[in-house]
């Protein structure tokens, strides 16, 4: 059962779609809209929302998950059929867009990561949503250049989730470099979905914010739905008690 948000607290989430693609190698947008509607989130980040050649389409249906979940896509800015940025993008429960800071990041691969201002329930504060590569250097390369394009922006509480590929916190891990600037918490196992030993979903807040209650989605739905569990969390606002 989804833990209610508070007037101090936002219910968050972070999934790895897969493309809509699950354990039964079916692409089924509507199950990956009912595990969201399992998780009833206030703000949720998706990777691998968008095809990923060609036209790089959005997959899902914004209007049947507005009816399903209440949940809206978060403007990126940008024209065309893609619902994201490099397949990240922002769903939420009536916030508002007050800046965007979409950053291509470095490596062999195309990833990104969609940075948002917005403000939610009266609460203003950042998000990045992203997806690291699959190398090594690359991640530790697209650390830095997430790291790198805060420090020019005008100082707000910031949530940092996504699929970061990861599961090593040791010294030259990209996640010891974004622990310089975001409080990580215990790593939570989310891949692969069926049978969960890897933790390569990750968040984590800034100062200002903090988490509770962080663990994966784990149902019989969640585990068919694609590769990887959903993660979710309470963001507790200005050091509200858990």
């Amino acid at each position: 059962m989804a833990t209610p948000s508070s007037p101090s607290s936002l219910r968050i989430a972070s999934w790895n779609i897969h493309k809509g693609v699950g354990a039964d190698r079916r692409r089924d947008l509507a199950r990956t809209t009912r595990v969201i509607a399992e998780i009833a989130p206030d703000l949720m980040a998706l990777q691998e929302a968008d095809l990923r050649f060609g036209t790089r389409a959005g997959l899902l249906d914004l209007d049947h998950l507005h009816a399903e979940t209440g949940m809206s896509l978060l403007p990126t800015g940008r024209p065309g059929p893609s619902h994201g940025w490099h397949g990240n993008l922002i769903l939420t429960r009536g916030a508002d867009l007050i800046d965007l800071h979409p950053l291509a990041l470095p490596g062999l691969e195309p990833r990104g990561a969609l940075i948002s201002d917005l403000s939610l329930r009266g609460h203003r504060f950042r998000i990045v949503a992203a997806h690291l590569g699959l190398l090594r250097h690359s991640r530790r390369a697209q650390a830095q250049a997430i790291l790198a394009r805060l420090s020019t922006l005008p100082p707000l509480p910031t949530l940092l989730m996504g699929d970061l590929n990861e599961w090593r916190a040791g010294p030259g891990s990209p996640l010891a470099l974004l622990a310089r600037h975001f409080t990580l918490p215990a790593p939570v196992p989310s891949f692969p979905a069926r049978l969960p030993l890897l933790p390569l979903d990750r968040m984590m807040a800034g100062p200002g914010h903090s988490l509770a209650d962080l663990t994966a989605h784990d149902t019989p739905l969640a585990r068919r739905a694609s590769d990887h569990l959903p993660l979710t969390a309470r963001l507790l606002i200005n050091g509200a008690e858990p």
